[in-house]
């Protein structure tokens, strides 16, 4: 697929097939030492954002306090347990994301949405910075509907808030979280693996407003 096909979404009926079998076994969180997936303590809850590169955002996200854990993945797509080089191609349908289980009683969802607006740019389409693909937008991911209408709030600040600092419209898609797959072994934890490895995280510059959340 040329360069162009992959900045748009395929539709169902062109999305890879898939299969049946899940393609990574996700064990312990290497750096917090909890399972990734699952059981979770009870009155946690889940989060799901897409924001680039997943390296640098899982890593953003496992150093907040209150996250139990994390994992990367794929979300948002057709093709059923798709693998790294399936998402890439552009022809799954898939954005790479971070699943974040967090207790909220120690982090809201609220403070979440304000990390993920203030660290990467939500208003550059298939891509972020130098990654350039479907795979690379910007999404969140839902799972009931206080955090869709959280999320939709959130959005409408954010953009006002980039509008005035002169940024252009926000593209970031807000959606129920359907299907989450776990990505390869090696994409977990990459930056603990490898500490010195790539991270495309840049945000604005932009704050949403209130008490920053790093």
């Amino acid at each position: 697929m040329n360069a162009q096909g992959k900045l748009q979404l395929p539709a169902a009926r062109e999305a890879l097939p898939g299969r049946q079998q899940p393609v990574a076994e996700p064990g312990r969180h290497l750096v917090l030492g909890t399972p990734t997936a699952g059981p979770y303590p009870a009155g946690h809850q889940r989060a799901l954002f897409g924001m680039g590169c997943f390296w640098g955002a899982e890593r953003l996200f496992w150093q907040q306090p209150g996250v139990f854990t994390t994992a990367v993945g794929y979300a948002g797509g057709f093709t059923p347990n798709p693998t790294y080089e399936e998402v890439c191609s552009g022809r799954t349908g898939h954005a790479e994301v971070v699943l974040v289980v967090f207790d909220p009683a120690k982090v809201s969802y609220e403070a979440l949405l304000q990390l993920f607006w203030e660290s990467h740019d939500p208003t550059q389409g298939m891509r972020q910075g130098n990654d350039v693909g479907t795979q690379y937008r910007s999404g969140i991911y839902t799972y009931e509907q206080s955090q869709a209408t959280a999320a939709m709030n959130s959005r409408a600040r954010y953009q006002r808030q980039l509008q005035a600092a002169g940024f252009p419209e926000v593209s970031t898609e807000i959606a129920p979280a359907l299907d989450f797959y776990f990505a390869e072994s090696y994409h977990q934890q990459y930056l603990a693996r490898v500490p010195n490895g790539y991270c495309g995280l840049k945000g604005t510059g932009v704050c949403l407003g209130g008490e920053r959340v790093a």
